[in-house]
């Protein structure tokens, strides 16, 4: 048999999970590969980059989708945990447990905004399947790496120590080119020992003009006062522009104000941090290179 696909991995691994204690993804493999009957060659199996198994990358994936869906969650790295959502799923017995059912939690269809072109609830011979070509359903697959990866990479970093954060900041701001040296940057930029980071760092390596830095972890959404005392600030350290960071989101009102007002300040939010940190590689790994490549009909011309 095949290694199936990761929707079918939810009721089981939802149904291992259903003492309520806190398991290591890692010893959850086997179990769940006996449950589903792989054979030795089943599990094997890795994918096309050779990198990973197969069947513990479907358990993965399954794993997030209901993570997103609120059915689990991650009280550590690793680890994974029912929730009282999962707990009431289960007691419904939904049958099947796949993609259209998580949608009924808004979580998930926050987090699943791409149009699913080969789910396998949707009919094969649908003129939207028939209308993606092969390069639309790479960029989609991509897309949601992408969007998985830098939903985890926050977590993390929300549930990281404050040095943790800080030490992410310095390093996306020398991976983007500000501050000069890394000693420069973590001179400068200094630890304020209050889950938040402050300080001045140079735009560019000469340090001909320099950016003011604010990031904290805050919980809620970051409102105009917050911002506007931000501004206020730049005025006590001579700087024209100025980067405010926060894990949460940013009001509309707050983002209105930084519109009107003459000094530059970027506002970058938690969706965009982790898209940054993805960006520069910071906290990823490249786990395989694929290139796309098409006919060269110049090649061909003379022929």
């Amino acid at each position: 048999m095949a290694v199936p696909g990761f929707q079918i991995w939810f009721k089981p691994l939802l149904s291992a999970l259903s003492d309520g204690e806190v398991h290591k993804l890692s010893d959850l493999y086997s179990q769940l590969a006996d449950e589903l009957g792989l054979s030795a060659e089943d599990r094997r199996e890795k994918l096309p980059s050779g990198k990973q198994l197969t069947y513990m990358n479907r358990i993965g994936w399954a794993r997030t989708y209901l993570k997103k869906a609120g059915l689990i969650e991650s009280p550590g790295r690793g680890q994974c945990r029912i929730t009282d959502r999962g707990l009431q799923v289960l007691k419904e017995d939904p049958n099947p447990l796949n993609v259209r059912y998580l949608k009924r939690f808004q979580e998930f269809v926050d987090f699943h905004t791409y149009k699913p072109k080969n789910d396998d609830l949707a009919s094969n011979d649908s003129d939207e399947a028939k209308s993606s070509t092969p390069e639309e359903v790479l960029e989609e697959a991509h897309r949601e790496l992408r969007e998985t990866v830098s939903a985890d990479l926050l977590d993390r970093v929300k549930a990281a120590p404050p040095e943790f954060f800080e030490n992410v900041v310095v390093e996306l701001l020398l991976r983007m080119g500000y501050g000069g040296s890394r000693e420069n940057a973590g001179r400068t930029v200094g630890r304020s020992g209050d889950g938040g980071i402050d300080g001045i760092i140079n735009e560019d390596r000469l340090g001909l003009d320099v950016v003011y830095i604010q990031a904290k972890r805050w919980d809620g959404t970051v409102g105009r006062p917050v911002v506007q005392a931000f501004a206020g600030s730049l005025e006590g350290v001579r700087a024209r522009k100025g980067v405010l960071i926060t894990t949460s989101q940013f009001s509309s009102d707050a983002h209105e104000y930084v519109r009107q007002i003459e000094k530059r300040i970027v506002l970058v939010d938690g969706k965009e941090l982790a898209r940054l940190m993805f960006e520069h590689n910071i906290g990823v790994s490249t786990v395989a290179n694929y290139e796309v490549k098409k006919l060269d009909l110049d090649f061909f011309e003379d022929s």
